[in-house]
């Protein structure tokens, strides 16, 4: 399981998103974001090398707070051919510098979501080592057995979040996972209601509650 260093980011995650957040197209704001963490949870990876993390954030500098979802991978070294999807690097207080990607170009922390929503993987506390977070759920309604294992992903942005198509190695089964970046609690559309599957996480509130929503949505891919 993940250890999280009680140390310093220099820049910090917030900082590195200032900058990167309002160059997505799902960036509902108008000017630099004012952010908050929110929330959110981490997964392990297998090989103890990735850091994965799904960070729950607020942007208070609208009329209206509007919460985001940014699933961050931290490595030790970039990822070949992936200079796009970099978010920023950071001094680490005690692994030195972490190359800090926008996960879902990461294969590794796109394996690990998929093996979370078919039960293989186990969310983790967000800022606690070792401590498994039961309050984020995740379900998938086939009944005929699916393996983690990911052959191929193609990764697409729009203005409602991202889109991960992914063919499974065992059958070739191309199933689609929508990111939802920009998070309404208790809000579902038609196509979640409708899916194969989800991760549904929470967040607390200023007023001491605790919102809700999906963070990834599993459908079968359209032909």
């Amino acid at each position: 399981m993940a250890l999280i260093h009680r140390t310093t980011l220099t820049p910090t995650k917030l900082e590195l998103l200032t900058t990167w957040l309002p160059t997505q197209p799902w960036y509902r704001g108008k000017g630099e974001p004012e952010l908050v963490k929110a929330g959110g949870f981490r997964l392990d990876d297998p090989e103890g090398e990735v850091g994965i993390e799904f960070m729950a954030v607020t942007d208070t500098s609208g009329a209206q707070p509007v919460n985001y979802q940014v699933p961050f991978s931290y490595r030790g070294a970039p990822i070949a051919g992936a200079d796009e999807a970099l978010i920023g690097t950071t001094e680490h207080g005690e692994l030195g510098t972490r190359w800090v990607y926008d996960g879902t170009r990461d294969p590794v922390l796109v394996a690990q979501l998929f093996a979370l929503v078919i039960g293989e993987a186990e969310p983790q506390m967000q800022s606690t080592s070792h401590t498994p977070d039961p309050s984020v759920t995740a379900s998938f309604a086939e009944s005929v057995r699916v393996t983690s294992a990911i052959v191929s992903t193609t990764v697409s942005d729009d203005p409602d979040g991202t889109d991960l198509l992914v063919e499974t190695a065992a059958d070739g089964r191309r199933l689609a996972i929508h990111i939802n970046r920009v998070l309404r609690p208790g809000r579902e559309t038609d196509d979640e209601r409708a899916a194969l599957g989800h991760v549904t996480a929470g967040w607390p509130l200023p007023d001491g509650t605790t919102a809700r929503a999906m963070f990834a949505v599993v459908s079968h891919a359209r032909p």
